[in-house]
């Protein structure tokens, strides 16, 4: 894959999500570029993305919040999406 276009937005979802976890191990964060965006793909280990997500989404919500703070820096707009396999 070519050089990541939001690195420090894709650094802070993997720490972010990996400290909500019980099994920070099985965190993966997957960057597809979309033109001039970013989608990030997060998959967790079984059982676990009931946490990701937390009660009416607000955990997720937050998340998102934080990582498109952090992708300011790197002067890109990303999507988020929290993937079920």
């Amino acid at each position: 894959m070519s050089e990541s276009m939001a690195p420090t937005a894709v650094a802070a979802l993997t720490h972010i999500v990996r400290s909500v976890v019980d099994e920070p191990d099985q965190v993966t964060v997957t960057e597809t570029p979309l033109g001039d965006r970013a989608r990030l793909d997060v998959r967790v280990g079984d059982g676990e993305l009931g946490r990701v997500i937390g009660r009416r989404g607000r955990t997720a919500a937050s998340i998102r919040t934080l990582t498109r703070a952090a992708a300011a820096i790197d002067d890109v707009e990303i999507d988020i999406e929290f993937l079920d396999d």
